[in-house]
């Protein structure tokens, strides 16, 4: 039987212990600030992102995981024997995926045993798909259907949020099929998904709470009638919100695993504080 281990980035952003407990490998993206690089999880954490960045007069930037950095992770989890899935943050957001497959080929021998895979997502809907893949392999599953598994899990998945503003994701360049909203968002709070990789525009809501309230339900249609319900809350900065948000939802979508996570700084640089929102996953 193979051992096989997993890799993703973080943009996922999934807890620690999980990490740990399924042996999930995460390579850090690169967040540039005031000309100092931070490794994403690493040299900075959100909580002092999201202080810092409320006083900020010089914002930051962020680039994908180095390609040397993808080289070491797989190179060193292929020395140990492992085959390697790498399942990393949509295509369309970032090159990290194409960072992936630069340090797959600067790799000194064993290259042919990493299999990389775009997610088509970020936040806790990739953390979900990483983890899928990472229990099948626990479970015995062959290195065929854990990159199945792989390749189909993003059509399980899906994430909704809401923010303060659009101003983090217009300047950042993320704002995909939510262009639309700038200019008449003034006072609104804009409801965003990710649809085949990109952010789109859902709707716009007069307050927060109703905003929040607005994306339980978008959840609940999407997971109504299936199975296995799992549910991540994720916020920048807004701990109680997310919670609150959590627990509804395991409540009125009769979830089997609940995640409270963060919006990594890597992420929270596009999106801005006072995010919130919801991951799903379902069989």
């Amino acid at each position: 039987m193979s051992k096989i281990a997993v890799v993703t980035d973080s943009t996922s952003y999934i807890p620690t212990d999980l990490l740990k407990k399924h042996n999930i490998s995460v390579a850090p993206q690169v967040v540039i600030w005031d000309g100092k690089t931070y490794l994403d999880g690493v040299d900075i954490q959100p909580t002092e992102f999201y202080t810092r960045l409320k006083i900020a007069k010089i914002m930051p930037t962020t680039s994908q995981v180095s390609m040397v950095s993808m080289q070491t992770i797989f190179q060193g989890l292929v020395d140990q024997g492992f085959e390697v899935i790498g399942l990393f943050v949509s295509s369309k957001l970032s090159g990290t995926l194409q960072s992936a497959t630069q340090g797959r080929e600067m790799m000194t021998s064993g290259n042919e045993k990493v299999n990389l895979v775009d997610s088509s997502s970020t936040a806790m809907a990739l953390g979900f798909q990483a983890l899928a893949v990472a229990r099948a392999a626990e479970s015995g599953a062959s290195l065929k259907d854990c990159i199945a598994i792989a390749e189909k899990a993003h059509e399980r998945t899906g994430v909704y949020f809401a923010v303060d503003t659009l101003e983090f994701l217009h300047r950042g360049g993320r704002i995909g099929g939510a262009q639309r909203f700038i200019g008449s968002a003034l006072g609104l709070k804009p409801i965003l998904m990710l649809k085949e990789g990109r952010v789109e525009g859902v709707e716009r809501i007069r307050t927060k709470s109703k905003a929040h309230d607005r994306v339980l339900e978008l959840i609940a249609e999407r997971v109504k009638g299936k199975s296995n319900i799992r549910v991540a809350s994720l916020h920048a900065n807004a701990a109680e919100d997310a919670k609150i948000m959590l627990d509804r939802a395991a409540k009125e979508c009769g979830a089997v695993e609940t995640v409270f996570s963060e919006v990594s700084p890597a992420v929270g640089t596009h999106t801005g504080p006072g995010t919130v929102g919801l991951a799903f996953m379902t069989d």
